[in-house]
């Protein structure tokens, strides 16, 4: 087993043999001080960074919460990639994000709402002179995902097509006046995660000179628009000469049948080509290479399959022809940055429970690992290769680095939330692996609270993670973080169990359509695993989980299994019910309830109702519209109905999270009296 450790006074990050601390250390000190949900709070959250083009410097976006007030602050920060500079870059107050420098570094866009704005809008702010924020745009639309390409600035808005600016303008203004609260819908979709669509407008992509000037509507002349749920920069790109825009859009022009393409058009034309119509399964996240010659992108081959690999692509822009290059490797190229010498891309890897740096050769030779500990989710490369990348552990929030492409070796640029955590008796953490379900090896994560003693027992709070085709990787996390609920005095574990992602493709699919079968058993070996160690107490066990943890926790509800009470936060409890939500699980692949009643009915976890009998927490966010709160009351109804000892807690103001900090305050503090009054940490811990 290979365990990893935090040097509280240095942070740094080191593999070693697993040791266990005599929790003497704890007694001793009467300050000690553990990772606390207010603690989480106070520290400061590092966004994606993006680095200019002469490798000298990085922005990234830095915010802050002031409890008090449950308010969010979010500047962008600058630093120098010598480690000289780190200070805030805007102290405007209004929530500045999504950098993008100019081509020769000199000045830098970025999106932000400031006084006299009703939506988002792009501001420059000069970077080789003194000088404030200047506002470039005034879209009444609102702006999103800009890239600086050329002469000009790319962006997103979400469009009333056939109106000019200042009918949108009045058109919205009528609107805010109005006292009308109703939603109209003649077509799907409806909603996503946490906010309505607005079925009369379209997603485009539009461009505004740099130095000022008239916005041009690139993708609305084409009769396409971008996808109606959600749009980001992985929806387009820009040629370096500006000469072509590819994007995504759903060829197939029906919400209930979505394939989505990538599509070629030219600035000014009215014709867009389909360069990917033999593909029924999603085609994204396109990259022109620094030439523009080639275009990567990504591509799936299992339509309907969310968490299918994902493969990298090249599209010869003369020659029009495809060419796979990670045909045989099994991951999934995401997080993808051209190598500024075009001979391969970088990525940001899920990789067997961790998120690794990854460089992708186009020649179609074997991708390397760059880095191997703790998770990179998000990089950046400037023009003479100086890669720049998020960082964070389980025990340490994100971090901005420089990474050096041969060896790996990171140079930390930030010193961000070092105070707090120099001030936090943290526990450790290590990976095991375990036999599951069908004999295969799974992977997890198992933290120990500070001070652990292994010639103690200690109680067990097993996490299952949301997804399902998600994995947990050596990253930080706010909303449940294990070094948190281990510093209750619990070992905390994650497993990764068949479905999770970053395992391989047959890993990933072996769960479908039966969600249940081979995660229960991985579930109950990880419990078993645990309680054939001498520091567990197998009578003090609890469980818990998210979204798909929260199915997965209403599925144990009916089965045998060791746990005393389980927590089910936003759980899909009723398949049936669930056709409500923006995601109706396995209808577009295995077909509808109609067509196929059996699969649902026997992965539904309210058909097991009659055989439920533990006791559980539920929680759910009346803004969830991935999991709609109605599935929470559903189950609660059945508990109380069957004398179950349960309990609920309803958010009125958030969604499929719990995202404002006395709610978090309280979600954390509601979860330990819960656990405890059923598996109680020892009196000395």
């Amino acid at each position: 087993m290979k365990l990893f450790t935090l040097s509280i006074l240095l942070f740094l990050f080191t593999g070693c043999a697993p040791v266990h601390l005599s929790a003497e250390s704890n007694d001793a000190d009467s300050d000690f001080n553990p990772l606390s949900v207010e603690k989480l709070w106070e520290m400061k959250r590092i966004g994606s960074p993006v680095i200019s083009s002469n490798g000298d410097w990085v922005v990234a976006p830095v915010t802050r919460y002031t409890v008090e007030d449950d308010k969010s602050h979010t500047d962008l920060w600058l630093f120098k990639t010598d480690g000289s500079v780190e200070r805030p870059l805007t102290t405007h107050g209004s929530a500045d994000g999504q950098p993008t420098f100019s081509p020769d570094g000199s000045k830098l866009a970025f999106v932000t709402s400031r006084e006299g704005d009703d939506a988002s809008q792009i501001y420059i702010l000069p970077m080789d002179e003194p000088g404030e924020a200047s506002r470039l745009t005034e879209v009444p639309t609102g702006v999103n995902a800009p890239k600086w390409v050329g002469e000009h600035i790319y962006f997103i808005s979400r469009i009333f097509p056939d109106m000019e600016w200042d009918e949108m303008a009045e058109k919205l203004q009528e609107r805010r006046d109005s006292h009308k609260s109703a939603h109209t819908w003649n077509a799907l979709p409806y909603s996503h995660w946490d906010h309505w669509i607005d079925e009369e407008r379209e997603a485009h992509i539009f461009r505004i000179p740099a130095d000022g000037g008239d916005t041009e509507n690139i993708t609305g002349p084409t009769g396409w628009q971008l996808p109606r749920s959600t749009q980001g920069a992985g929806n387009y790109d820009v040629s370096p000469d500006e000469s072509q825009v590819v994007f995504n859009a759903n060829s197939t022009r029906d919400e209930t049948n979505v394939n989505m393409d990538l599509f070629l058009t030219e600035p000014g034309s009215n014709e867009a080509v389909n360069i990917t119509p033999d593909n029924e399964a999603p085609d994204g996240s396109p990259l022109f290479s620094p030439d523009g010659s080639l275009l990567a992108y990504t591509s799936q081959r299992i339509k309907g399959f969310y968490a299918d690999t994902r493969r990298l692509v090249l599209y010869n822009i003369t020659d029009e022809t495809h060419t796979e290059v990670t045909t045989d490797w099994d991951r999934s190229a995401d997080g993808l940055v051209w190598n500024p010498d075009g001979s391969g891309l970088f990525g940001a890897i899920d990789d067997a429970g961790t998120r690794r740096v990854y460089s992708i050769p186009v020649d179609g030779s074997e991708p390397r690992a760059i880095t191997t500990d703790t998770d990179f989710p998000s990089i950046d490369v400037s023009d003479n290769g100086v890669l720049v990348a998020q960082n964070h552990s389980f025990l340490y929030p994100p971090r901005i680095v420089t990474v050096d492409t041969s060896t790996g070796e990171t140079s930390r640029l930030d010193t961000i939330n070092d105070e707090i955590l120099e001030e936090v008796d943290l526990g450790t953490y290590e990976s095991v692996t375990y036999e599951g379900a069908n004999g295969e090896e799974i992977q997890m994560w198992v933290h120990y609270p500070p001070g652990f003693d292994e010639s103690k027992e200690h109680p067990l709070f097993l996490l299952i993670h949301g997804g399902p085709h998600s994995g947990i990787t050596d990253g930080f996390h706010f909303r449940w973080n294990a070094q948190t609920f281990a510093s209750w005095g619990y070992v905390t574990a994650w497993h990764n169990f068949h479905g999770s992602s970053g395992f391989g493709q047959d890993f990933t699919d072996s769960i479908n359509p039966d969600w249940i079968t081979l995660p229960y058993e991985d579930t109950i070996k990880a419990a078993e695993w645990f309680a054939n160690q001498s520091w567990i107490d197998a009578d003090r066990m609890v469980a818990g989980g998210g979204s798909y943890g929260g199915y997965l926790s209403s599925i144990l509800l009916a089965k045998e299994h060791p746990f005393n009470a389980l927590v089910i936060h936003a759980p899909v409890y009723n398949m049936y019910s669930q056709m409500a939500a923006d995601f109706a699980v396995h209808s577009e692949r295995f077909g509808d309830y109609w067509e196929d009643p059996e699969i649902y009915k026997s992965i539904s976890p309210h058909y097991f109702a009659e055989d439920f009998s533990t006791p559980a927490l539920i929680i759910h966010g009346q803004r969830d519209y991935r999991v709609p709160v109605g599935q929470a009351f559903e189950l609660f109804r059945t508990l109380q109905t069957k004398g179950i000892d349960s309990r609920l807690i309803y958010y009125p103001d958030e969604n499929h999270w719990i995202l404002k900090p006395n709610n978090s305050i309280y979600w954390y503090n509601e979860v330990r009296k819960w656990v405890e009054e059923y598996a109680p940490p020892a009196s000395d811990q």
